[in-house]
């Protein structure tokens, strides 16, 4: 009898709960997807007219991959989530790759929210937690601007708490 391991990117599926990012980030992702493929056009049919009409091709090719990527889009933004404990904030994303990063609370230094121009526009912002090391920094997109604030704001709260044992 052999036993299956366990997936290593799914820890705690019975006691951690999932919050998922807003369903408008993807409208956010789009049109940015949406302005670089129209650039790209652009600069292609310019090089059409003025080098040669193989760009014509390439801009073809520019549209088809926006597609496929428009396409996949939505399925790349469902697997952002994030889990608070308590010692601990749990984020996950990737589908290709996945990836969970698990940072501590006492390992945090600082809490950084931000919201571009497109974000603001649908109400949205990006909390980014850092930490001593670079690489273990936790991003979280998409959050709706009242949730980004309440994180921001408890992810602070627990830092200080958890720092004050040191």
């Amino acid at each position: 009898m052999t036993t299956v391991a366990p997936d290593p990117l799914r820890p705690w599926p019975d006691t951690v709960a999932w919050r998922p990012i807003s369903p408008r980030y993807f409208l956010v992702r789009l049109a940015v997807l949406g302005a670089w493929i129209l650039v790209l056009v652009l600069a292609c049919l310019v090089a059409a007219f003025v080098v040669s009409a193989w760009f014509l091709a390439a801009a073809l090719l520019v549209v088809v991959l926006g597609a496929v990527r428009a396409l996949f889009l939505h399925r790349s933004l469902r697997a952002w989530g994030y889990a608070e404990r308590e010692e601990d904030l749990l984020v996950r994303h990737g589908l290709l790759v996945r990836r969970l990063s698990i940072v501590p609370y006492a390992r945090m230094q600082f809490v950084d929210v931000t919201a571009g121009p497109l974000e603001r526009a649908v109400g949205l912002a990006t909390v980014t937690l850092h930490t001593a090391a670079a690489a273990s920094d936790a991003t979280v997109p998409g959050l709706d601007a009242p949730e980004a604030t309440r994180l921001r704001d408890r992810l602070a709260a627990l830092g200080e708490i958890r720092e004050e044992g040191l």
